[in-house]
C-alpha cells in the first residue's frame, strides 16, 4: 500500500512506534497529537479500536479518515483488507467522498480537582467505579431534571456509536445521517429506564450523587477518568466532527445487514 502511494507521488507518514514493525522504506515516522497535520488522508488499518485511535489524530487536523478492516466486525471501516488495492487506487484518483460524523464534547467538574475536558466519536459513559456498589446518578436534559437512576451507569452516544456500547445496552440503531444524541441507562433499577433520543442541540448533564460511590468517565473506551461523588458531567454536540471517507455510495442498511450478519428472511424463512 505504502509503495503504491509513494509511486503515485504521495508522502507517506507512519506513526513512529509502528514504523519499525512495518519495515517500509521511504516512509516518514511521525508522533504526537499533530501527526496528521497537513495530510490529505489518514488510513486506519485494523479494527474499530484502531479507527478510534486514528480519529484522535485526524479530527483536530480536519483530515478525512479511511478505515480498512483487519478485525472481526470493523463497523467503522469503509473497506475490508481484500479491498485494499482498490481503496488505494480510489485514493490516488481522488475517487471518494467525505462524510462528517457528529461527535460529543464532555466536561466533568468537581470540587478539589481540575475540570476534565474530552470528546468522543462513539460515546461517553459514566459507570460505577466499585463493582459491588450501585451508582446513583441524576440526569438533566437542557437544564431540566429528567430522572434519577440507581444503575451501573449511563451511555451518551452519537448515531455513529449507536451500534456500539449503546446498542449493547438496549439502545436503538440510528442511521449516521441522523443528527441526534442518545441516552441509554445501563442496568437501571428504575421504573423509567428507556433509551432516549434527544435533539443534537440538547445538553445532557449527569450528576454523580454526593453520597454514592466513585464513578468512571470513559470516552470511546480510550480516555478514562475517575470522577468522585458530587461530580457533574456535561455532554453536548462536539465542536469538531470526524470526517470519514466513503469509497462507494452504499446504503447503511446494507452495512448493517453485512456487519451484523442479519437473517434478512427472519428465522422462519420466506413464505411460499
Amino acid at each position: 500500500m505504502a509503495c503504491d502511494l509513494i509511486a503515485a507521488g504521495f508522502e507517506v507518514r507512519v506513526v513512529a512506534e509502528e514504523a519499525e514493525d512495518l519495515d517500509l522504506p521511504k516512509v516518514i515516522p511521525v508522533s504526537g497529537p499533530q501527526a496528521a497535520d497537513g495530510a490529505e488522508i489518514v488510513f486506519a488499518l485494523g479494527g474499530d479500536g484502531t479507527f478510534l485511535r486514528a480519529a484522535e489524530l485526524a479530527r483536530p487536523a480536519k483530515v478525512p479518515l479511511l478505515g480498512i478492516n483487519l478485525g472481526k466486525v470493523g463497523f467503522l471501516a469503509e473497506a475490508e483488507i481484500d479491498d485494499l488495492d482498490s481503496a488505494v487506487s480510489d485514493v490516488v484518483s481522488r475517487s471518494y467522498t467525505v462524510d462528517e460524523r457528529l461527535t460529543v464534547d464532555v466536561t466533568a467538574e468537581f470540587d478539589g480537582g481540575p475540570t476534565i475536558e474530552s470528546w468522543a466519536l462513539n460515546e461517553i459513559s459514566v459507570e460505577k467505579g466499585e463493582r459491588a456498589q450501585m451508582l446513583e446518578l441524576m440526569v438533566d436534559v437542557d437544564g431540566r431534571p429528567l430522572s434519577r437512576y440507581g444503575c451501573d451507569g449511563v451511555v451518551c452516544a452519537t448515531p455513529t456509536g449507536s451500534t456500539a456500547y449503546a446498542f449493547s445496552g438496549g439502545g436503538p440503531v440510528v442511521w449516521p445521517e441522523v443528527e441526534a444524541l442518545l441516552l441509554v441507562p445501563i442496568s437501571a433499577h428504575a421504573l423509567f429506564s428507556r433509551p432516549l433520543v434527544t435533539a443534537p442541540t440538547s445538553t445532557i448533564s449527569i450528576t454523580v450523587d454526593p453520597y454514592t460511590t466513585l464513578a468512571v468517565l470513559s470516552c470511546d473506551g480510550r480516555r478514562v477518568y475517575d470522577v468522585p461523588p458530587g461530580a457533574r458531567i456535561t455532554v453536548r454536540r462536539g465542536a469538531l466532527p470526524v470526517r470519514v471517507v466513503r469509497l462507494r455510495d452504499r446504503p447503511f442498511t446494507d452495512r448493517l445487514v453485512a456487519k451484523f450478519d442479519l437473517p434478512v428472511q427472519g428465522w422462519r424463512g420466506s413464505r411460499r
